[in-house]
Formats: C-alpha cells, structure tokens, sequence
C-alpha cells in the first residue's frame, strides 16, 4: 500500500484510507445521474455500483496497486470525495493514474485539485514514477480542467473500458521545473 497518501492532508483536506462505514455518504455519488454522464459503461443500481466502487478499491489496497484514499474535509469533517494513486494498464502499458471523484455538492470548489495536485507531489517526492497520467473521457470538462490546472497536458488520445478518453500526463522532469 505504498501508493496510499494515508495521514497525509493539503490545505482544507485529510486523506485516509477509505472505510466501508463511508458507504452512506458515497451512495450520494452514484444517485446523481451527473456521475456517470462522461462514462459509458453498464450500470446497476446506486447501491450496487457503490458497492462495487468499494470493492474495487479494497482489492487494489490488498494487491499493492494503490486506490483512492478518503477526502474528509478539515472544517466539517464531512467526505467531500476520492483521490488516490491507481496502478493502471493504458494500451499495454503499466502506468500511475491521479484519479479523483468528488461528491456532486463538492463540485467547483477546487477541492479536486487541491487533493490531486497533493497526489502528484506525494508521487514524485516519493519516486513512485518518472510520469504519471489521468485518464479522462473526452466530454469530461470539468475534470480536463482539475489535470491542467495541476500542470498536466494531453499526450495521446485512446481507447479505455470502451471509452475514448485523453490521457493528461507530466513527467517529473516537468515537475521539478513547476516546483
């Protein structure tokens, strides 16, 4: 679990792992309609897909290919969302994705790249990749806008879980430089 930014906090966030007792507060996230508009795919019902999110999750954390760690909020101490380091294969390769999604009502906040651009310097400081990437469907404007606002650019165009996506990279080159 070296991904795992766990006890680490930004500005206005904390981050930990996720917990099975946040299920309540992230069914919200699968009840919006918003939440898979970018995203094809087949979808049961909130419950199930939130489940299944929590399922993917605890699998990554058992098999060392990161996860999203909880975003609990300094002042209320409310889950405003998920962020994390992901171990992912992007057309044969094995890359690191930031990946981010946050609770509808946290949207436009900057919270999204306040924990992702706290991703990347983790990554980076801790030498966990020479690149890392988002994978971002190519309707999904708001989240293009969370990866350039931390630097990122779009390096290719491709294919992802049958969707077409663009994938926003920096490298630590690019990094350093930034910071």
């Amino acid at each position: 679990m070296q991904y795992l930014l766990e006890g680490e906090s930004s500005e206005r966030l904390y981050f930990r792992k996720i917990s099975i007792d946040d299920f309540d507060s992230w069914l919200d996230f699968h009840k919006d309609p918003r939440s898979t508009l970018y995203w094809k795919g087949d979808y049961g019902s909130p419950d199930e897909e939130c489940q299944k999110w929590y399922n993917r999750q605890l699998f990554r954390y058992e098999n060392n290919l990161g996860g999203h760690n909880a975003l609990i909020e300094k002042k209320t101490k409310n889950l405003v969302g998920h962020c994390g380091l992901l171990v992912q294969e992007v057309d044969g390769n094995r890359e690191l994705e930031i990946g981010y999604s946050l609770l509808p009502k946290y949207w436009g906040h900057g919270f999204a790249t306040e924990a992702a651009k706290k991703c990347m310097d983790f990554a980076f400081q801790n030498k966990f990749a020479e690149r890392l990437i988002s994978i971002i469907s190519l309707t999904n404007i708001p989240s293009q806008k969370v990866a350039k606002n931390i630097g990122m650019q779009i390096g290719k165009d491709t294919r992802y879980h049958g969707n077409d996506v663009h994938i926003f990279e920096m490298s630590k080159e690019e990094w350093k430089l930034r910071n």
